[in-house]
């Protein structure tokens, strides 16, 4: 059986040239797209992060509108975690707060 590693670099390869594609093809790109949504967590910044660790979790759509979020605390050093959705009022803030959010590279 192949190394996990392997299989890993090799899945990678297959998504680039998709992404590829669909960057160079309008038709392809919608429908890959069409698929997907997003998601991404947000980790707020502790002081003691061996002790309390949370974060923002949000799902989206293919159009990029938040289908679910939640609210998560840690506290890795007693194992206890815990996660709590939110409503769309208590999201809201959060989608205002990062309305000018941009995927870029980091040029420093």
């Amino acid at each position: 059986m192949s190394d996990i590693n392997e299989l890993a670099e090799k899945k990678l390869k297959t998504r680039l040239t998709r992404i590829r594609k669909c960057n160079r093809d309008e038709s392809e790109k919608e429908k890959f797209f069409n698929q997907l949504g997003a998601s991404f967590e947000i980790f707020f910044p502790n002081r003691k992060p061996d002790e309390l660790s949370d974060s923002l979790l949000i799902w989206t759509n293919p159009e990029g509108r938040v289908t679910h979020a939640e609210y998560s605390y840690e506290k890795p050093e007693e194992n206890e975690f815990t996660s709590i959705p939110l409503t769309e009022k208590q999201i809201k803030p959060f989608i205002e707060a990062f309305s000018d959010f941009k995927l870029e590279l980091d040029d420093s």
